[in-house]
């Protein structure tokens, strides 16, 4: 095993904060295998690139031999996560949160190792809790603990409801740390109170404290927002390589350098001659783009896409371009005799809401066989099947 030193240059790649860095550095002097913690809430099908962030840091803890346990949480999903959130998240079945389950972890395999790994549910020790336990666990918050979450105090500020459901996220959480004995816990920056809940619950059981890794929210293809499949600017896991180094090429420039350093290993003197070269001329920021692209397909999928992904985003968009429009073929059921173009978009994942596609509409961003349509309220009639369409930069197929 490396020694503390060599481990911490390696773990505080692309960390934004720890808590505390003392007690990182000493759990790591010990010599000993950690533990270390990652909570992942089975809200949705997919894991898109802004979930890997924090599954990249546990594999880095894997190669330094360290143990990592993640923590599916079938009990927290049915609360859901408030942190950064203006209203509550309507609740999921544990159907819902079970058909997610097996998604996730055909997901998780593309990065983590199956040795140092133990894949948990929350479940195994909040359905065997009577009340009188549970009682016992949130009577050692006070209201004032709970204020200093910055979404709960802005919410009571602002008089948003906040529920007392809602309030038992970071409980939940922190427990997780004590039934696991974890070591160290990684999360994005919006987990901090929860992490620190963890870390006072584990000081309360008489154990010692659990340390705090947090990693930057990675943007989504927008360039202003956090990665979400809700707000439709995401890169899927589970994406074709076409599609993922596509969206990747789709990304604003002022993104590359930390799409580089939160999911790529390419050495950081390298991705600074990226930039320098950049800023002298050297480089097309296209070309530093196409590395990125390839890096992050090769990664999360292998270099025979990487290779097919580039190949195919030359032939669709380089300067000899030919789309190949029949690579994606999509079906359309018409309830009547036609449908709006802001429902074709949202189908293809190009626009999150009505509101979204009708900027792309009228910024010039959508096409219908090859010609510009510049009118939102243009119905597509039934009649007008097949035909070939393409959103934005990245989007393109058939409807059938």
């Amino acid at each position: 095993m490396k020694s503390a030193d060599e481990q911490l240059s390696v773990i505080l790649r692309g960390v934004t904060d720890v808590v505390t860095k003392e007690d990182l550095a000493a759990k790591l002097k010990t010599g000993r295998q950690l533990i270390i913690k990652l909570g992942i809430d089975p809200t949705a099908s997919d894991i898109h690139l802004g979930h890997t962030v924090t599954l990249n840091k546990l594999r880095q803890f894997q190669e330094l031999g360290h143990k990592v346990v993640l923590i599916i949480g079938d009990y927290t999903a049915m609360v859901g996560d408030p942190s950064g959130r203006t209203s509550g998240r309507p609740p999921l079945t544990r159907d819902e949160i079970m058909g997610n389950v097996a998604s996730y972890k055909q997901q998780v395999s593309k990065i983590l190792k199956p040795d140092n790994l133990d894949i948990v549910f929350n479940g195994a020790w909040f359905e065997k809790l009577t009340f009188a336990e549970t009682l016992k666990l949130v009577s050692k918050f006070t209201l004032a603990q709970m204020l200093e979450h910055d979404t709960f105090d802005r919410r009571h500020r602002d008089g948003a409801p906040l529920s007392l459901l809602e309030m038992m996220y970071p409980v939940m959480q922190g427990y997780d740390s004590v039934m696991i004995k974890a070591d160290i816990e990684i999360g994005g920056t919006d987990q901090r109170f929860n992490v620190i809940a963890g870390r006072f619950l584990q000081r309360e059981s008489g154990m010692e404290a659990q340390a705090g890794l947090f990693t930057p929210i990675l943007l989504g293809l927008d360039g202003k927002n956090k990665m979400s499949k809700s707000l439709g600017n995401y890169i899927a896991l589970n994406d074709k390589p076409e599609d993922m180094f596509g969206k990747v090429m789709s990304i604003p420039d002022n993104l590359m350098r930390n799409y580089f350093e939160l999911l790529t290993q390419v050495d950081m003197a390298e991705i600074d001659s990226f930039e320098t070269s950049m800023k002298d001329g050297k480089m097309n920021p296209r070309d530093v783009k196409m590395r990125l692209a390839f890096e992050i397909v090769k990664k999360y999928v292998n270099e025979a896409g990487a290779s097919y992904g580039r190949e195919y985003f030359e032939k669709s968009f380089g300067a000899n371009k030919a789309i190949p429009y029949d690579a994606h073929v999509y079906s359309w059921t018409f309830a009547g005799d036609e449908t709006t173009i802001g429902e074709l978009l949202k189908a293809v994942n190009a626009a999150a809401s009505n509101s979204d596609a009708r900027r792309m509409v009228e910024q010039g961003g959508f096409y219908m066989n090859d010609a510009k349509v510049a009118d939102f309220k243009r119905p597509v009639k039934k009649d007008e099947m097949p035909f070939t369409f393409k959103a934005g930069k990245k989007i393109f197929g058939t409807f059938r």
